[in-house]
C-alpha cells in the first residue's frame, strides 16, 4: 500500500536492560551454587522477587552456556512378591528418620567423622555433628539431645555400621520405642534419603571447601545446614526448602541474591 519493501521496516528496539540485570543475577546464583541447574535457580530467582517464567531462564542459562549439574546412576531396587518396595515410606513428620556417617579431613590429613540425621519425610536435616572419632555413647548423645529438642520418631533407619549396631544403642532406642530399620549390608539406595543428602552435602560443599579446624568444619557445615532447611529449593518438594521460615523476610536486593558463605579471613589469619 505504502510502495515501500518488507525489508526496509524495523521494529524499535526494546529496552533489554532488565534482561541484563537478570543474566547478572542468573550468573551469580549459578557462581554461589555451582551444581544447581536452572530449575533450582529459577525457585531462588521468585524468592529473590523476579517474577519470569522458567523457560526465559532456561533460554538465558543456555546461551551463556552454564552447566547442569551431571544425571545421578540409576539403581535398583528391591522388591517383595506383591510389587511393594521393601522400604518403609515415611508417612508424616517424626515418622522415619534415618542417620548416616560422611568422611572427609581436614587441611593437616586428620580424618573426621560427620553423623547426620534427616527426617525423611519432610528433608529436614536435624543434625550434623562433625567429631574426630565416633562411638557408640556419641551416637547416643546426639540422638539423646535432638529426642529432647523434637521428641523420638517413630522408626530410624540406617546401615550396618558398628555404631548403629551396638547394643548400647538399640537397646536405648528400644526402651524409647524407636524402631531400628537396617537395610541389608552393601544396599546403600535402600538408605536413599540420607544418601542423597550426602551427596549433595559433598557436591555443594565439602569438595570446594579446605577446613583447617574441626572448629572451622563445624561453623561452615551449620551455616549450610541453615541454608539447607530455610531456603534451598529441593526439587521432590516442588522447589520449596525443607523447612521455610515462617515469618516474612524482605527480598534480597537484584545482583546479590545469593546468600555467601561466611567470611574465613579471620580464622585463617589466626592459623597464619
Amino acid at each position: 500500500m505504502l510502495g515501500q519493501h518488507r525489508s526496509t521496516q524495523r521494529h524499535l528496539p526494546k529496552d533489554d536492560t532488565d534482561e541484563h540485570r537478570l543474566t547478572a543475577d542468573i550468573i551469580a546464583l549459578a557462581k554461589d551454587y555451582g551444581r544447581y541447574g536452572y530449575r533450582r535457580i529459577h525457585a531462588l530467582l521468585g524468592r529473590a522477587g523476579w517474577q519470569v517464567s522458567l523457560s526465559v531462564v532456561e533460554r538465558i542459562w543456555r546461551r551463556e552456556g552454564l552447566k547442569v549439574p551431571k544425571r545421578q546412576p540409576k539403581r535398583r531396587r528391591l522388591w517383595l512378591g506383591d510389587g511393594s518396595c521393601i522400604r518403609l515410606r515415611p508417612q508424616h513428620r517424626g515418622h522415619v528418620w534415618s542417620y548416616d556417617f560422611v568422611e572427609d579431613r581436614t587441611h593437616n590429613g586428620r580424618r573426621y567423622r560427620m553423623l547426620n540425621i534427616i527426617d525423611e519425610f519432610s528433608r529436614e536435616c536435624r543434625a550434623m555433628v562433625p567429631l574426630r572419632r565416633f562411638r557408640s555413647h556419641d551416637v547416643i548423645d546426639v540422638l539423646a539431645d535432638l529426642f529432647i529438642e523434637h521428641g523420638p520418631p517413630g522408626h530410624i533407619r540406617s546401615d550396618n555400621g558398628p555404631e548403629f549396631v551396638a547394643n548400647a544403642v538399640r537397646e536405648w532406642l528400644g526402651r524409647l520405642g524407636v524402631v531400628t530399620l537396617y537395610i541389608e549390608p552393601g544396599s546403600p539406595w535402600e538408605n536413599g534419603y540420607i544418601e542423597s543428602f550426602n551427596a549433595r552435602l559433598r557436591d555443594e560443599l565439602l569438595n570446594g571447601e579446605i577446613f583447617y579446624s574441626l572448629e572451622e568444619v563445624r561453623i561452615v557445615t551449620g551455616w549450610w545446614r541453615e541454608h539447607y532447611n530455610r531456603m534451598r529449593p529441593h526439587s521432590s518438594l516442588q522447589y520449596r526448602p525443607p523447612a521455610p521460615e515462617t515469618i516474612k523476610v524482605p527480598a534480597w536486593p537484584l545482583g546479590s541474591a545469593a546468600l555467601h558463605l561466611p567470611a574465613r579471613r579471620a580464622s585463617e589469619a589466626h592459623i597464619s
